[in-house]
């Protein structure tokens, strides 16, 4: 896949592969869903403690996506950057991890 220089570091190296990407898309797909649950729950005024309980449902899903993602990023982008003699890849993933806690 042929880009700007200036964009490059926003595409991956390795693309993902149409069975990985039909797996996000379905989890990202249920999150959505979950959320829109939250929505109708809070437009047809449902008790908080059911609400927070869904509220934790679709945040535990999307720490579970977030970690997937993650995991595909070190043994792809990571480990080709650290490779090719990038080591400034390991303060950036440093960086993600936190993000995600």
């Amino acid at each position: 896949m042929e880009m700007c220089e200036a964009c490059a570091q926003h595409y991956k190296d390795t693309p993902r592969g149409e069975e990985e990407i039909r797996s996000l898309v379905h989890r990202l797909n249920r999150i959505v869903g979950q959320v829109n649950g939250i929505k109708k729950m809070i437009e047809e005024n449902r008790y908080c403690g059911e609400v927070l309980v869904q509220v934790s449902a679709v945040e535990s899903a999307m720490r579970s996506f977030g970690y997937l993602v993650l995991e595909e990023h070190m043994n792809t982008c990571v480990s080709e950057k650290i490779r090719a003699g990038d080591e400034n890849i390991i303060k950036e993933t440093v960086e993600l991890v936190k993000r995600l806690s």
